[in-house]
């Protein structure tokens, strides 16, 4: 008897540890919407948090002279950088420059490791899909050098053999794919490669914002920007992760007012007039955000 009630309450105390896990994994908190949203907004900083940090993260690019670039001394420049410079001082915080190529800008803010992507950033409607773009602080078209030996003036000009350069992640790339799929392309991750490809002869020419190809031509002789504009005008914006919209708020109240120091002209001169000149000035600045 003894026995039998000894085996009758070993299954009594199963059926209750059963009964109790049965419980638990039905009481199980789900996650909520909130907490998907919250997750998902973890790769972003509030202007509150970046200012409690005392430092904001921005991409530039560290070899694409003279937008953004490392001089002799190791120090960031450029027309980037000096925006850059400004947007620490009015949020009263460090900048930390972050290093990027132009294929991992998007990237960078999606997993938070900037804040805000100043990396000659053309808006375009594919990429405002992924990121939120700010109000513009320059104009852009796409632009073609080639050496003085065969200057192309029209893609036409190219044979099946030419070959084209371009950045991989640039405008340059997806214009020439869409409009140009049997121009047979180079592609480069950094500007310095697609340079070094361009000079030792390995392609009929180089596709970029036509600022980069008129900067290259004018500090490099033997080559001419054949098409100074191809396919559409565009503009270069200040970019921050999607749904920061207090960065976002916060840069577009900051170029309004910058505006009205004619900032953006201050900028070219202290940074580009040096490769451009003054001709190119009023059409490249585009201030408080209004383009024309």
């Amino acid at each position: 008897m003894r026995k039998l009630n000894r085996v009758i309450g070993i299954l009594l105390a199963l059926s209750i540890v059963f009964a109790l896990a049965a419980c638990g994994s039905q009481s199980a908190p789900q996650s909520s919407g909130a907490d998907k949203a919250e997750t998902a907004n973890a790769s972003f900083r509030t202007v509150d948090e970046i200012k409690e940090d005392g430092t904001i993260n921005i991409g530039v690019f560290s070899d694409k002279n003279p937008f953004g670039y490392v001089d002799e001394n190791g120090e960031y420049q450029g027309y980037d950088v000096y925006f850059a410079n400004r947007i620490g001082e009015d949020l009263g915080v460090d900048v930390n420059f972050v290093s990027t190529e132009a294929a991992n800008r998007i990237e960078y803010l999606q997993t938070g490791k900037v804040d805000v992507i100043l990396a000659n950033f053309t808006v375009t409607p594919e990429r405002a899909e992924e990121v939120d773009f700010a109000l513009p602080y320059m104009n852009v078209a796409l632009g073609v050098v080639s050496p003085d030996s065969r200057v192309i003036s029209d893609l036409s000009e190219l044979t099946p053999e030419d070959e084209v350069i371009v950045i991989s992640g640039t405008t340059a790339e997806t214009y020439l794919t869409a409009n140009y799929p049997d121009i047979k392309l180079q592609k480069y991750d950094t500007y310095a490669n697609a340079k070094n490809a361009l000079e030792n002869g390995n392609a009929a020419a180089w596709a970029n914002d036509n600022t980069e190809v008129i900067a290259y031509a004018l500090q490099n002789p033997g080559y001419t920007v054949g098409i100074p504009s191809l396919g559409s005008n565009d503009t270069i914006a200040p970019a921050v992760t999607k749904g920061n919209e207090s960065l976002l708020n916060w840069l577009n109240d900051e170029i309004t007012a910058l505006g009205g120091e004619n900032f953006f002209h201050t900028d070219y001169e202290a940074t580009l007039v040096d490769t451009y000149g003054t001709e190119y000035e009023d059409s490249l600045v585009v201030e408080g955000g209004k383009t024309n």
